[in-house]
């Protein structure tokens, strides 16, 4: 297991001061936000990737996802997403989605992580889950052939927020390179315990956010311990259940201290998930 750290709260930063900062504040790994002003796909040359690729190496710091759920390139948060009304539109998620999985590929990044849908549209639920399937289904032959996975990242408000509806909707694609980015603070923001939605979609976890959330469950990241997700008991079911992948704190909110946040951070979570025996 790899302990990372987005660049998504580094933004006042570039890319590289980003993984730099990252390497100085104690993590081994990163999760490289696939957008401006980090690595949006039509603004990298094939000198920008491969310098990159000898930063990381001399940084000795491993990729373990591509953040590729927002795109303020071309919309915000959310949008354009899956389930546009506007093809269009829908069809530039997918043209993102596909772009990001070439440099995954470059990289060696095992993952990369996407919306679930996308915020509710005029029309029916079947509707926009059958919209979401089809865009999914145009970019799974390319993670495929380029063994990537792709993952699904629920979030409160959006299509699918639940591990109830993670697991009805994924369980319907066969293919091993179709998996779950799991966020702790999202299943808490929907009234979830973090440790009870780990069984629920365990098989197909194939990376972890991790950050907390204040007890009102208002979608907030916060820099872990000073929210009220119970961690011991996150990382006590997580190595019970002899999870093998990658953890990546998301603090997008503390982009003006990003560093001391990640300081906070690895305090706090260090000696709970080395008690459940992850190195970090």
């Amino acid at each position: 297991m790899v302990f990372s750290y987005s660049t998504n709260a580094f933004v006042k930063y570039s890319l590289s001061e980003a993984v730099k900062l990252i390497a100085q504040t104690g993590f081994k790994g990163v999760e490289i936000m696939c957008d401006r002003p980090h690595l949006y796909p039509p603004d990298a040359t094939k000198q920008d990737l491969e310098e990159l690729k000898q930063l990381l190496e001399s940084l000795n710091l491993t990729i373990t996802n591509l953040n590729c759920f927002t795109l303020f390139a071309v919309g915000n948060t959310w949008l354009p997403s899956w389930i546009e009304p506007d093809e269009s539109r829908r069809q530039e998620r997918i043209d993102h989605t596909l772009n990001c999985l070439d440099i995954a590929h470059f990289l060696g990044s095992p993952c990369i992580s996407v919306p679930p849908g996308g915020p509710p549209v005029d029309m029916s639920r079947d509707a926009s889950l059958k919209l979401f399937r089809q865009g999914l289904e145009q970019v799974i032959p390319k993670a495929e052939a380029l063994g990537v996975s792709i993952l699904i990242e629920p979030e409160p408000d959006l299509l699918i927020e639940t591990s109830s509806q993670m697991s009805s909707f994924i369980k319907d694609f066969s293919s091993p390179n179709l998996g779950v980015n799991f966020d702790v603070g999202h299943f808490y923001c929907v009234g979830e315990a973090p440790e009870a939605a780990l069984d629920t979609l365990f098989d197909k976890i194939g990376h972890i956010h991790i950050e907390d959330i204040a007890s009102t469950r208002k979608h907030h990241h916060l820099i872990p311990g000073l929210g009220a997700i119970d961690y011991d008991a996150f990382f006590k079911r997580l190595g019970e259940l002899n999870y093998t992948k990658d953890v990546c704190v998301e603090l997008y909110t503390y982009t003006e201290a990003p560093c001391e946040a990640g300081v906070k951070s690895i305090e706090t979570l260090k000696p709970v998930m080395e008690k459940y025996g992850f190195l970090v």
